[in-house]
């Protein structure tokens, strides 16, 4: 089964960072995805929030760049996670991050 999703757009939330039991570094944010695209003819605005999750010492380099603001291209595999409230969420775990350029 394929799974991948490479989604660009800006850190939307402070990168939260934490080390598991097992000493794995994980950060999290949440990337905010603005575009238009084309379905059937017709322009549509595409917008999003997505959970985003890095593990791994390999890349936490990255991660300390990111701050809210910062545009990203992130690639990954989707999963869901469950809430303390119990709900799903669809979570991006993030497998490559690159920082965007904007010029500024």
């Amino acid at each position: 089964m394929t799974n991948r999703l490479v989604l660009s757009g800006t850190v939307c939330r402070t990168p939260l960072r934490k080390v598991s039991p097992s000493g794995i570094p994980h950060c999290q944010f949440v990337l905010e995805h603005r575009s238009v695209q084309e379905e059937a003819g017709f322009h549509r605005q595409a917008w999003c929030q997505m959970p985003v999750i890095i593990s791994g010492h390999e890349n936490q380099a990255i991660t300390h760049s990111l701050t809210v603001g910062s545009a990203v291209i992130v690639q990954g595999f989707i999963s869901c996670h469950k809430a303390k409230n119990g709900l799903s969420k669809m979570v991006l775990h993030a497998e490559q991050i690159d920082l965007i350029d904007t010029g500024d």
